[in-house]
């Protein structure tokens, strides 16, 4: 199966918060084509979640992992951390107090 580039998951996946008038920022550009891509989720009420793709070995799917979760600033030095792993990683940050993030809607795995 063909993978979609990152560039294009990124693009995609920011017009379906939109429709949701889900406010949503890319804080962290990586690799158009290959790069990782990072979501924190920030509830505006000092916690946030921070979350990652991972391959299900049982299945052989990709599905969305909890990274971290916990005060704003706990999470952002989680993903720096990441992010000095990898120079190629995406980080959007999505905000919103009711906590939705859609990556558990089909295709967006």
């Amino acid at each position: 199966m063909t993978r979609l580039t990152a560039r294009f998951w990124v693009d995609a996946y920011l017009a379906r918060l939109r429709f949701q008038d889900i406010p949503a920022f890319v804080t962290s550009h990586g690799d158009d084509t290959a790069g990782a891509v990072l979501v924190k989720l920030n509830s505006l009420d000092g916690q946030a979640r921070a979350f990652h793709r991972t391959y299900d070995l049982m299945s052989g799917n990709r599905k969305w992992d909890q990274l971290a979760a916990g005060a704003e600033m706990d999470v952002d030095a989680s993903i720096s951390r990441q992010r000095a792993f990898d120079p190629d990683l995406w980080v959007i940050e999505v905000e919103d107090r009711m906590g939705r993030h859609l990556l558990d809607e089909p295709g967006l795995e």
